[in-house]
């Protein structure tokens, strides 16, 4: 279930062409841009306003930051990158692709937003994160980020001792049901249709993990709104105050298909490929954060936006001085050649 940030000031869209397009304001694509601006380029930051963790109330397992709104976190960050001279500007990329190079071979890329709005960039940083493709069951994804979580490091702490579920997406879900039997000693397990060995039963049976094989039709509020347990294809309700879900998850790409990344499999859903820093086998293109590193917390995005800054910062180095040398080829073919 998307949700929006709270409504900023977007900065006016660059003209002419700029050393690097961030495509995504959250962790991973503001750390990029911080390391970009501090060394001096030109950068734009192309923001939807729809971070994965809006609905969470909290950032939680950050060093320093632990408790804090995810959407401070990023103003935070929106406010670093400009002090430095980069730019965030609200909007949503359409298409991203390959233009002609420089006149000195250099790439060149244009980005297309989808009020007709587009930019020139030498280099592109892609930070879109991922959606969460939760389970067709009515009533779950209204508490998303709330009741119902998908990760024990991020919410474990303020689900413990409750009473959980867990329902299950697929085998992804029972280490997941050994994680949260850490937090809570009153787990059940709801297969939801999903296969489940013997070997599992019996180590859950020993962790004293309830298994319902009955499929789950719904998620039940009680009268304040709050979730109060899951209803069974039988009609019995099974009382819970939380529900887990190892829900898969898939890289946002839409609007990016022209640039041609190659895409991955994963064990929890799919990305786009990477290697070294977030470089992608597209000449000039960089992945960074959840768009390619699915498990990623907040701390991990960011730092992975930060090396992919910084590896992008190099080859613009790089592509500078060999501009440097064409000028002057052109300029004096003779000086060129001592």
């Amino acid at each position: 279930m998307a949700v929006a940030t709270p409504p900023y000031a977007s900065d006016a869209l660059a003209e002419g062409t700029v050393d690097a397009v961030v495509i995504g304001g959250g962790a991973a694509g503001l750390n990029g841009a911080l390391i970009l601006a501090r060394s001096r380029r030109s950068v734009v930051v192309i923001d939807s306003g729809s971070p994965r963790n809006a609905p969470a109330e909290a950032v939680h397992g950050l060093l320093a930051l632990d408790g804090t709104p995810p959407s401070e976190i990023l103003r935070r960050g929106r406010e670093q990158v400009r002090q430095y001279g980069g730019r965030v500007v609200h909007g949503e990329v359409v298409s991203a692709e390959s233009a002609a190079p420089s006149v000195d071979g250099d790439l060149r890329f244009t980005v297309t937003l989808a009020d007709g709005r587009h930019i020139t960039a030498r280099r592109i940083l892609i930070a879109t994160g991922l959606t969460d493709v939760l389970p067709q069951v009515p009533g779950l994804a209204e508490h998303w980020g709330h009741s119902v979580v998908h990760c024990p490091y991020c919410h474990g702490w303020e689900v413990r001792d409750e009473p959980i579920g867990i329902l299950a997406t697929g085998p992804a879900s029972i280490n997941h049901a050994y994680l949260f039997r850490q937090l809570t000693e009153d787990l059940t397990y709801f297969t939801h249709g999903t296969d489940l060995d013997e070997d599992s039963r019996a180590r859950f049976s020993a962790r004293g993990i309830r298994v319902i094989d009955t499929p789950v039709t719904a998620v039940v509020d009680d009268e304040d709104g709050a979730l109060a347990g899951v209803r069974l294809a039988d009609d019995q309700v099974v009382a819970r105050r939380v529900v887990a879900v190892a829900a898969p998850m898939q890289a946002r790409t839409q609007g990016l298909e022209g640039l041609g990344l190659p895409v991955q499999d994963l064990p929890k859903g799919r990305g786009f490929a990477s290697g070294t820093a977030g470089a992608t086998e597209v000449p000039g293109v960089w992945v960074a954060g959840n768009v390619t590193d699915l498990v990623a917390q907040v701390g991990a995005s960011a730092a992975a936006g930060a090396l992919a800054g910084a590896d992008i910062n190099s080859t613009l180095a790089t592509a500078d001085t060999d501009a440097a040398l064409h000028a002057i080829a052109e300029a004096s073919p003779e000086a060129a050649t001592r």
